[in-house]
């Protein structure tokens, strides 16, 4: 049986965490990456130790190095997740508590121009990580973090479940699925015979928040064209996607790889693999987020349909009503919301051409304690 979830906090997540997280050694793979920067901050805020594994900061600017990170965590080490022997190494040395994988090659038309590289770094890496904390055999919760983009994709107007067939059509999602089955694998070959070491993956949903600027990704070309006074492009305005701010997967993720040390025995297999999305009411086309950032930061868009033959799928939705029955756990900005904190956070950092590192930190955790303490 597995043991009692603990209730998941009412206006006390941020307390609720740092009682799971504080003062534990924690390795972020990509952890240099929009993602990784955010929860690298969260973790800090909670006390935690934070080790960060990945290749150096993939855009300038970056929220990483806007927020001093190399010199606030741990250890910062530069490394590539496709070199096992390294990934070895800095697992252990670390001997984290727990593993947070997020190191990735994330872009779809990136995956086209270097499909092997984007198979090697996805596949190769996750299953990297995996064999260095097999072979540490120390007590461990590993998180494998893919995307919702491993789903074969049939443009359902229903929201995959986490049961639903792996695929992809193009290399960046196959890799993805590729990822997922290897997990798979690695859970039931090894990972369950192993009793301190618990080992899940969570695919998240479209994500946006201050700080991203990566290339082919709608709010950073929203951002880029706003800043410059022109007119935004948008490839693909009718694409339905299951938008949410950065914070909620985060959240969703600390909870997860919090509670999978008390899942025990034949009951931990239920716990391979969650998605974490939006409300249901979040699930909008690229124009209505364009749209709606232009709300908060006055300008205009074109629509500049992508005639390259890449594919790309028109509708993707999650359901996360897993995560909600097993974890507790649920979204809690609408889609307004997080359009407008987003928007809210890169005209403050456009604004000033100064900007500071505290300022930017008080952005972020500013950020963290208002989602924090919608529970």
């Amino acid at each position: 049986m597995s043991s009692p979830i603990p209730d998941y906090p009412l206006r006390a997540l941020n307390r609720e965490l740092a009682r799971h997280y504080a003062g534990r050694r924690v390795l972020v793979t990509g952890h240099t990456g929009f993602k990784g920067s955010w929860l690298c901050e969260w973790l800090l805020h909670l006390g935690a130790e934070v080790y960060g594994f990945g290749l150096e900061p993939p855009t300038d600017p970056s929220l990483f190095n806007l927020l001093s990170l190399s010199t606030r965590i741990h250890t910062h080490q530069i490394g590539d997740i496709r070199d096992l022997k390294t990934v070895k190494k800095s697992v252990k040395e670390t001997k984290p508590d727990y593993v947070f994988h997020l190191a990735a090659q994330p872009l779809v038309r990136a995956s086209y121009q270097n499909p092997i590289e984007t198979w090697e770094t996805n596949v190769i890496g996750s299953i990297n990580v995996m064999e260095a904390v097999r072979e540490s055999l120390d007590k461990c919760s590993v998180l494998m973090i893919t995307t919702d983009k491993c789903y074969r994709n049939t443009e359902s107007t229903f929201g995959y479940v986490e049961s639903d067939p792996l695929g992809g059509n193009d290399p960046y999602s196959s890799s993805k699925a590729a990822a997922e089955l290897s997990i798979h694998s690695w859970i039931h070959s090894f990972f369950t015979r192993l009793k301190g070491i618990k080992v899940a993956s969570a695919r998240a949903g479209n994500v946006i928040g201050g700080g991203d600027w990566a290339l082919d990704r709608i709010v950073p070309d929203c951002v880029r064209a706003l800043s410059q006074g022109i007119s935004i492009s948008v490839r693909n305005p009718a694409s339905i996607r299951p938008f949410q701010h950065v914070l909620e997967p985060l959240s969703g993720y600390l909870w997860l790889a919090a509670i999978l040390p008390l899942q025990n025995g034949n009951d931990y297999t239920e716990y391979q693999s969650f998605n974490f999305g939006p409300k249901a009411e979040s699930h909008r086309s690229v124009s209505e987020l364009v749209e709606t950032m232009l709300n908060y930061w006055p300008g205009t868009w074109n629509n500049t349909a992508d005639r390259t033959p890449l594919h790309e799928s028109n509708v993707l939705r999650l359901n996360i009503s897993k995560a909600q029955r097993l974890l507790g756990w649920q979204p809690k900005w609408s889609f307004i919301e997080a359009v407008e904190k987003t928007t809210f956070w890169y005209r403050k950092f456009n604004e000033s051409a100064t900007t500071s590192t505290m300022s930017i930190q008080s952005l972020v955790i500013r950020d963290i304690i208002d989602y924090a303490n919608e529970f």
